[in-house]
């Protein structure tokens, strides 16, 4: 039976993933309103786990170490009770050559080699290369919602990873590029990039020494 995890833990679990973010990003990301999530912020504050800083027009929450050490806890905490069968950790190993897949894509389409530089960027002009790395990204899209399944049938804060990547490639095939990479909307890489930091905090891993993880 998929499990629910608390409001303290979705919203101590939203700022890890979003890395730096205001209240309403957060309050979005752990899918709670905004004086919910406000609630828990400044109980999180008090504790020391999250620090709000301001600079500019600019405000947001991260964590401290401390908290990044209590979602870590959290995370271990809830997975113990919810996937005694490691299901979560299978996931992971299946995920594992599909991100290794994904990084090449992103890498490809940021660099497209010359005779002359060999880390010349991308400037989109051959549209076999990038038609290419769109075909890649589709073929990973397919692969993604039976993966996305397994993990909501463990745990319901694993939902929308899937459809979060299928709208930024809609929106990246019909021309809008940055869709594929671009670290301040929720394109490709950055869902991606933020499904796997779940995974490898639930799992309480480190990204260097992932692939050795048994």
């Amino acid at each position: 039976m998929t499990r629910r995890s608390t409001p303290e833990l979705l919203v101590l679990h939203a700022v890890r993933l979003l890395g730096f973010a205001n209240s309403a990003e957060i309050a979005a990301r752990a899918r709670t309103d905004l004086d919910e999530a406000l609630r828990v912020l400044r109980g999180a504050e008090r504790e020391g786990w999250v620090q709000h800083v301001e600079f500019a027009d600019l405000g947001g929450w991260s964590l401290t170490d401390a908290g990044k050490a209590e979602n870590e806890r959290r995370l271990a905490v809830e997975r113990g009770s919810a996937d005694p069968e490691n299901r979560i950790a299978a996931v992971h190993r299946d995920f594992l050559p599909l991100n290794a897949r994904l990084l090449r894509a992103v890498t490809d389409w940021q660099i497209r080699p010359t005779a002359e530089e060999r880390f010349a960027p991308n400037d989109h002009v051959d549209t076999t290369w990038d038609g290419r790395i769109l075909a890649e990204l589709a073929a990973l899209d397919d692969e993604l919602p039976p993966l996305c399944g397994r993990l909501t049938g463990v745990l319901t804060r694993f939902d929308g990873y899937d459809t979060r990547f299928a709208a930024a490639l809609r929106r990246a095939r019909e021309g809008d590029r940055g869709w594929v990479d671009r670290t301040n909307i929720d394109s490709c890489h950055r869902v991606w990039f933020q499904l796997h930091e779940d995974l490898i905090a639930t799992l309480g891993v480190d990204r260097g020494t992932e692939s050795t993880v048994p």
